[in-house]
């Protein structure tokens, strides 16, 4: 009885990568704009009555259509290889043979793996339960998201490094160009969510022109370095295929 397999579906991880990223990019240029354009004076209202030029990701995102069905669409389509991307990053980072501390290692590989998923799993619940279906819900996945992205996002720099720099081993070319990367997005993404944060209370409590329009502004590029932190796989994986085979079992005829 011989084993044989087929492949069913394969794909180039810069491929899958450029997918992964490219969906929530185009979503959130597309709302924004479309916000922008068709429903300006709406989605850029706040409570203060000042002037405001941009709509916040809440307000472009979930207030209205098409815009909403972009967003869920998008979200949605990119979500299941986002979590088949956290996997493979768990046999990523396991293959680099770290001798010293191996368990904490390996806890903190897994840690990673679990943050990126809960990571994922809080950004589509909060996009299809929206702040007028249920606030308490959509606050909470929010706060969720955005501290597992935090956490995932400079536990992975520091995991990075370890595997890459174990025993004296040096980074190739790609590699550094990939943890430089992480870092400068973690960096980034960190400092325009602390800037967003000061930006929106500020705005609550003295409601002063314009706050609010840098507000809106520091977040898309929250989302935008998020984006660009996760499209890092494109250069970590970027030679490998996903696949998925089946196997079947033949059984050969001897005279």
């Amino acid at each position: 009885m011989a084993k044989e397999s087929s492949t069913l579906f394969r794909v180039h991880f810069s491929t899958l990568s450029n997918i992964v990223a490219g969906l929530p990019f185009f979503a959130t240029l597309f709302c924004v704009t479309w916000s922008v354009v068709f429903n300006f004076k709406e989605s850029t209202a706040t409570h203060c009555r000042v002037p405001n030029y941009l709509p916040s990701i809440s307000a472009a995102i979930g207030g209205y259509v098409p815009q909403r069905n972009v967003w869920r669409i998008s979200i949605a389509l990119h979500a299941f290889p986002r979590f088949l991307i956290a996997l493979a990053y768990f046999q990523y980072h396991m293959k680099f043979l770290v001798e010293k501390k191996r368990q904490f290692y390996t806890a903190l590989a897994a840690l990673c793996t679990l943050l990126h998923m809960v990571e994922n799993f809080a950004l589509v619940v909060l996009t299809y339960i929206s702040s007028l279906d249920n606030r308490e819900i959509h606050e909470n996945m929010f706060v969720l998201f955005m501290v597992t992205s935090e956490v995932y996002m400079l536990l992975t720099c520091l995991l990075y490094r370890w595997g890459h720099t174990r025993e004296g081993q040096v980074m190739t070319p790609k590699e550094t160009q990939s943890y430089h990367y992480k870092i400068g997005m973690f960096i980034s993404n960190f400092s325009l969510f602390m800037m967003a944060v000061y930006m929106y209370f500020r705005h609550n409590w003295y409601c002063e022109k314009g706050v609010y329009t840098g507000f809106a502004a520091c977040e898309y590029l929250v989302v935008f370095s998020n984006i660009a932190y996760h499209y890092t796989a494109r250069l970590d994986f970027h030679d490998q295929y996903l696949s998925l085979s089946s196997e079947s079992y033949r059984t050969s005829k001897t005279a």
